[in-house]
């Protein structure tokens, strides 16, 4: 098997989850500890991997944890793609619900484009402020505390509004997800909003691009059997797909 062939098999494998060990992808890959090990390193040289004692991590974005516009520069194309699949899901006369994120702010700018009536119901300003072009759609802002660097609002008011409703749709922005620890996020205001649309919504889908799959972020949200469906790009092997639904994350 050549370089090439390996890295990509143990890229896969950390799509899967957040850490993979040495002595693991010895197995895996059925070749030597020192060669994982000049594999791993020559990966991380190429900013593909975080090499780190014993095995390897993927690498955090940069901006990851930084403020709102930051992270919007970060993978838009991959996040556009995620959020064209999700249009697809959305009827005429649903109520859906956004809530914060760069991913979805992206969403909002395919939603926009709907020539469809429908609602939408968010704490995320950035989304109202470009679904304000489309007169067809309904907006209903959530209150609460604003938090202008991720430009949305939190708290017990924004988390009490949202629980009124029950949402035809709830498509959700979140930080990271692997097969074993499930929905994470750094955002901690953000959690309780997550977690109440999951529980209020009649059909809960994940919205990320493909760079969140094997990352594990600052505190767990959902288990997997709470989102009933996860889209992103198109970079996702067929392997990886299987090996998600095999853990009950289903991956479009």
């Amino acid at each position: 098997m050549l370089y090439n062939e390996r890295a990509e098999m143990i890229l896969q494998q950390l799509q899967l989850q957040s850490t993979v060990k040495v002595t693991e992808l010895s197995q895996f890959l059925q070749v030597s500890v020192d060669t994982v090990r000049r594999d791993l390193k020559n990966m991380e040289q190429e900013g593909r991997i975080k090499y780190v004692r014993g095995g390897a991590c993927l690498p955090e974005d940069r901006n990851s944890l930084s403020n709102f516009t930051g992270r919007e520069i970060i993978h838009s194309e991959l996040k556009r793609e995620a959020a064209r699949k999700a249009l697809a899901h959305v009827k005429e006369g649903n109520v859906v619900a956004l809530n914060s994120g760069t991913t979805n702010t992206v969403l909002a700018q395919e939603l926009a484009g709907m020539n469809l009536k429908f609602t939408v119901v968010t704490n995320n300003y950035a989304a109202l402020n470009i679904l304000m072009q489309n007169p067809a759609i309904r907006l209903i802002a959530v209150g609460g505390t604003m938090d202008p660097l991720e430009r949305s609002t939190y708290g017990t008011v924004c988390e009490g509004e949202f629980a009124a409703y029950r949402p035809d749709l709830a498509f959700l922005s979140i930080n990271a997800v692997n097969y074993q620890d499930g929905y994470t996020d750094f955002r901690l205001d953000e959690i309780g909003v997550i977690q109440i649309l999951a529980r209020t919504a009649r059909r809960v889908i994940a919205v990320m691009d493909s760079s969140k799959l094997g990352q594990c972020s600052k505190r767990l949200v959902l288990l997997p059997e709470q989102v009933d469906l996860l889209l992103t790009d198109d970079h996702v092997s067929s392997e990886v797909k299987e090996k998600y639904r095999s853990k009950g994350i289903e991956i479009q």
